[in-house]
């Protein structure tokens, strides 16, 4: 079934922070727990560390994105109004 895994330990010293909690296979949790093991990581930082690349990186190809509108819209011609009438010669 189902495994919940929780990743942070609240109220510990001056340092109150959020738990973030989620379920996952039993087999995803082995792989999970084999894979920090194997690597020497602890579950904790490395599960934050990969959320925060994920946000890091979406927001990275959100820039690129923008970027590339910018650009694009640089290169596009403005037609005014006029511009417009004459090519549906109206």
């Amino acid at each position: 079934m189902y495994n919940e895994i929780v990743l942070q330990v609240i109220h510990k010293g001056a340092k109150n922070m959020p738990t973030i909690s989620f379920r996952m296979s039993e087999e995803e949790a082995k792989q999970l727990h084999e894979y920090v093991k194997m690597n020497h990581l602890n579950l904790s930082q490395f599960v934050r560390e990969s959320i925060l690349d994920r946000i890091e990186d979406d927001l990275k190809m959100d820039e690129d994105r923008i970027l590339h509108a910018l650009k694009k819209s640089k290169e596009e011609h403005a037609y005014d109004h006029t511009d417009v009438w004459n090519m549906l010669e109206v």
